[in-house]
C-alpha cells in the first residue's frame, strides 16, 4: 500500500511539473494561431511565444502575463494608424524582435507603439519602430530595459507628434543603445530617478534630443545628442551625473548644447560640445563641477546667469568659439581656474604651463550683445578689435572677478 501511495505522489508531482514547465506557442500564417494576441492569450506565465515573419494588422495588442515574445526576423506589427499597438502589463515581460510601424493618434490619449504600465522589470529589445506617435512609453515602472531599439518618426510640429522614448514616474531604468530620431523629444523624463542612460544616440529630433525634469541621480553616458532643433534641456533636477557624451552641431535661434535650469550638485564632465549655437546655458543653476570638457567651434561656449552660483569649472579646452563666456550680471559667485583658452594671450616666465596673469574670458563685445542682439551685426569689424582692447586695458562692463587665475598654457589631454 505504502508503494501505491509513494507511486501515486510521484504521478502527482510530475503532473504538476510538466503542467507549469514553460513552453513555445507559434504563431504565423500556417500555425495554429495566425494572430500574434491570440498566441499570447493562449501562452501562461513563463512561455516563449514565437511569431513567424509576416505582416500582421493588429493594434491593442496586450501583453498582461510574464512571457517572452520574439519576433522571428522582424515581423511587421502594423497599426494602421487606429491606436497604439502594444502594451505590455505583466512585472518580467519581454517584447524583442519586431517592426512596429503605423501607430495611431488621439487628443485626449499618448498612444504609443510600446507602452509599459505599472510594471517590474520588463524588458522592450531589438525592435525597430516606424511612424509611431509615442515610441517606447513607460509609466510608473521600475527596473525596466529599453535596449538596442531603432525609433524614428516624422514629427513636423510640436502640438502633433510624441516622444522616441518618453518615462514618466518612473525608477531603476536601462535605457542603452538606441537610436531615435524624428520626434518631437528623443527622450523625455519626467519623475524619474536612479536611471541609466547609455550609448543612444538621439538626432533630427524637432525639439530637444533629450528633455528631462524633476528627474534625480540619473547618469548619462556615451551619447550622442545631434542637429536637434533645441539640443538637450535639463530642468529642475539635482545630482545628476553626464559623462562622454557628445553635442553636436545644435543651431539655432534658441538652440543649446544643454539648457540647464535649476540644476543643482550635477557633474558634467569628459563631454564633447561642438557646432552649437550655446555649448552650456545655465540659468538658475548652483554647486555644479564642470570639468574636462572640450568645448570647440561653438557660438558661446557658456552662457552663465547672475543666478547661478557655487559653480566650478575648471581643466576645460575652449578652442574656436567665438565667445568663450558670457553673462548677464557683473557680480559672478562662480570659479573658472585651470582651464584651456586659446584666446589668452598672457605669458609664462617659469614655464609651468600656468599664465602668470589671470584671464578674463568675457569680452565687452560679447556684453554688449548680450543686451543688444542687433549689435551682431558688428562681428569681426575693427571697432569690435578696438572695444575689446580698450577693455582689457581699463576695464569697466565686463565683470572684474570672472577671471580664471591659473589659464593653462597648452590643452589638456582629454
Amino acid at each position: 500500500m505504502k508503494i501505491i501511495i509513494k507511486f501515486l505522489m510521484f504521478i502527482f508531482l510530475f503532473s504538476a511539473y510538466i503542467k507549469t514547465e514553460a513552453g513555445t506557442i507559434h504563431v504565423g500564417k500556417n500555425k495554429l494561431y495566425t494572430s500574434v494576441q491570440k498566441g499570447i492569450d493562449a501562452a501562461v506565465t513563463g512561455d516563449t511565444v514565437l511569431v513567424d515573419p509576416g505582416h500582421y494588422k493588429e493594434h491593442d495588442i496586450r501583453i498582461n502575463k510574464k512571457i517572452y515574445v520574439k519576433g522571428l526576423q522582424y515581423p511587421v506589427i502594423d497599426g494602421e494608424k487606429k491606436s497604439g499597438i502594444f502594451t505590455i502589463h505583466a512585472d518580467g515581460a519581454v517584447l524583442d524582435g519586431f517592426k512596429i510601424i503605423n501607430g495611431g493618434r488621439a487628443e485626449t490619449q499618448d498612444l504609443a507603439g510600446v507602452l509599459i504600465e505599472d510594471s517590474y522589470k520588463v524588458s522592450v529589445i531589438n525592435n525597430k519602430l516606424d511612424d509611431t506617435n509615442f515610441g517606447i512609453y513607460s509609466q510608473h515602472s521600475n527596473n525596466c530595459v529599453i535596449k538596442n531599439n531603432q525609433i524614428k518618426s516624422y514629427a513636423t510640429n510640436e502640438v502633433q507628434s510624441g516622444n522616441g522614448i518618453h518615462c514618466w514616474r518612473s525608477d531603476s531604468l536601462l535605457i542603452i543603445g538606441n537610436d531615435i530620431s524624428g520626434h518631437r523629444d528623443g527622450l523625455y523624463f519626467e519623475f524619474v530617478t536612479n536611471s541609466l542612460v547609455w550609448r543612444n544616440r538621439s538626432h533630427d529630433n524637432i525639439r530637444y534630443g533629450i528633455h528631462f525634469m524633476f528627474s534625480h541621480h540619473d547618469t548619462y553616458i556615451s551619447n550622442i545628442f545631434e542637429n536637434n532643433e533645441s539640443g538637450v534641456a535639463v530642468m529642475f533636477t539635482h545630482h545628476i551625473q553626464m559623462y562622454n557624451n557628445f553635442f553636436l552641431d545644435n543651431w539655432g535661434g534658441a538652440a543649446y548644447g544643454i539648457l540647464l535650469k535649476e540644476i543643482t550638485d550635477g557633474e558634467i564632465s569628459g563631454n564633447y560640445f561642438s557646432h552649437n549655437t550655446t555649448a552650456i546655458q545655465m540659468e538658475g543653476c548652483n554647486r555644479n563641477n564642470i570639468f574636462k570638457n572640450s568645448f570647440t567651434n561653438n557660438g558661446w561656449a557658456i552662457k552663465i546667469s547672475a543666478s547661478s552660483m557655487n559653480n566650478v569649472i575648471t581643466q576645460n579646452n575652449f578652442i574656436g568659439n567665438t565667445f568663450d563666456i558670457g553673462t548677464n550680471g557683473t557680480l559672478v559667485l562662480n570659479t573658472f581656474n585651470g582651464n584651456y583658452w586659446d584666446k589668452y594671450e598672457g605669458y609664462d616666465l617659469n614655464r609651468d604651463n600656468i599664465g602668470d596673469v589671470p584671464y578674463h574670458p568675457v569680452s565687452m563685445y560679447s556684453m554688449i550683445i548680450d543686451s543688444n542682439p542687433a549689435a551682431l551685426m558688428l562681428f569681426r569689424s575693427l571697432i569690435v578689435s578696438l572695444l575689446d582692447k580698450s577693455e582689457k586695458i581699463l576695464p569697466g562692463i565686463t565683470p572684474e572677478n570672472l577671471k580664471d587665475e591659473t589659464p593653462l598654457m597648452r590643452p589638456l589631454k582629454l
